[in-house]
């Protein structure tokens, strides 16, 4: 994938800017990267990602944000590993 977790990335068309949140890759060759914009709403809350294709993406900053070790939230590759 062209793009890593947790980089700012620029919609070319729109301008949107935000941070990689989580991509989705499907059998078509697409790729779509869900971004988190860096503002609140205007009710002071999370906004929701929003899911662009990778086409239209173009990197502005590497590492915004750092991943530390596996993530204990979301589901796991293979939650059985935790039982042994």
């Amino acid at each position: 994938m062209k793009f890593k977790l947790g980089e700012v990335l620029r919609d070319k068309i729109t301008g949107y800017i935000g941070v990689v949140m989580g991509r989705t890759e499907y059998m078509t060759g697409c790729t779509h990267y869900g971004l988190l914009s860096p503002e609140l709403t205007k009710d002071g809350k999370i906004a929701e990602y929003e899911w662009i294709d990778e086409s239209r993406l173009e990197l502005t900053k590497k590492q915004a944000v750092r991943r530390e070790g596996p993530s204990r939230s979301g589901p796991e590759q293979n939650p059985a590993r935790r039982m042994q």
